[in-house]
């Protein structure tokens, strides 16, 4: 199957499920400013300006510069390719006038960084380019076509994000046998990358490793922070198997030399991570709120006393680590519409939070699951148990 063929034809339905017209994506040079519409549903990057059309009854132009065409032609995605020379512009405005849309979605959003590849300076040509139209009073954010687009997985999408996971947790099997106290985070993170290669696959992001609570967890770059007896290790990874991601944290404390097991507090807070994510992830259905889902996250930790985790509980993930659309979080500013979006059957998304705990570590856990009618099924073995060498 060409997933790229199958979700153009997939946006063809949503847009008649939404009634809208015409979807257009414009863009130029993607290897140094890249629409995340392009790797979704186009298939190639572009150099000179191009210009894809999706309509909603079924018709698909990709307009695009001489050299760039002949990949278009192989790939057999679009009905038509129109290569131009000269002037992008009034070939544009030819498709557009033909097409007569009574609403045109261009690629720009306040919410979904997903939906927001089309820069202000492109947005400006366009705007020119149909001066003296009607069109540019028709124009509409393609927010929610890319939403449901991303979100809505079809099997083979599923499928890879699961081998991605699968992939992962092989490699945290395979790393934990030959992580030692002495090792530094950057060895450490060497280590996954390395094994995370030798199956087949790459990251999906930066590893973040955290040695014990020398180094706070985040987004921070593995350091000289040496791993030592009393430290928990906590690990953030992902591998990404044919343009398919997976997301999971990972656990393991190195006793020190006078302990027979975990300290009691580490084994009562890993246990209430790994049961936060027992329940919540039995609420991920369709019709959810994310942020609904979050407040019995921050609940459960609430009983306890601990401190609220400063995220959202769960992102999409797909063709992006952070897929965009929906997520399962609180009704932060800083989301905007995400936490009020309805979950789908058939997305994926994380699960993921942590506790954490003075002179031992992060103690966080993150799954991969789909979203179904019976709650989240995980796509990959789950971590159930403190891991203590």
């Amino acid at each position: 199957m060409d997933l790229v063929k199958a979700k153009i034809d997939q946006a063809t339905d949503i847009l008649n499920e939404l009634d809208i017209d015409l979807w257009m994506i414009f863009c130029r040079e993607s290897d140094m400013m890249a629409d995340p519409a392009l790797d979704l549903v186009v298939g190639h990057k572009v150099v000179w300006q191009s210009a894809f059309f999706i309509s909603k009854s079924g018709e698909t132009l990709a307009l695009v510069g001489n050299y760039d065409a002949p990949d278009y032609e192989r790939s057999g995605r679009f009905a038509t390719v129109r290569p131009y020379v000269e002037d992008c512009g009034k070939e544009i405005r030819k498709a557009v006038e033909k097409f007569n849309p009574k609403k045109l979605a261009l690629n720009f959003s306040t919410n979904d960084i997903a939906a927001d590849g089309l820069s202000h300076g492109m947005y400006l040509l366009l705007l020119d380019y149909l001066k003296d139209t009607p069109y540019t009073d028709r124009i509409i954010s393609s927010e929610q076509i890319i939403s449901l687009l991303r979100g809505r997985k079809i099997p083979q999408e599923i499928k890879l994000i699961s081998t991605a996971a699968f992939m992962a947790t092989d490699c945290w099997r395979e790393s934990i046998k030959n992580i030692k106290t002495g090792m530094t985070e950057i060895e450490i993170g060497r280590l996954i990358d390395g094994n995370i290669r030798k199956l087949g696959g790459v990251n999906s992001f930066d590893t973040i490793v955290n040695a014990g609570a020398k180094t706070s967890p985040g987004h921070g770059h593995p350091t000289d922070a040496v791993l030592e007896p009393g430290d928990l290790l906590h690990i953030d990874f992902g591998a990404r198997v044919e343009g398919f991601c997976s997301d999971i944290q990972r656990l393991a404390y190195f006793k020190k030399n006078d302990e027979t097991g975990p300290p009691e507090k580490l084994q009562k807070a890993f246990d209430k991570v790994k049961n936060i994510i027992d329940e919540t992830s039995k609420l991920y259905k369709p019709g959810a709120k994310g942020y609904t889902i979050d407040n019995v996250a921050r609940e459960m930790l609430r009983e306890d006393n601990y401190e609220e985790y400063q995220h959202a509980l769960g992102h999409q993930i797909g063709r992006s680590v952070h897929d965009g659309a929906a997520i399962v979080g609180p009704k932060w500013k800083r989301y905007g519409i995400t936490p009020r979006i309805p979950l789908e059957a058939n997305n994926v998304f994380t699960v993921e939070l942590g506790i954490e705990l003075d002179n031992i570590g992060y103690v966080g856990l993150e799954e991969d699951l789909a979203v179904t009618e019976n709650g989240g099924k995980f796509l990959c073995p789950r971590q159930t148990e403190l891991i203590v060498i």
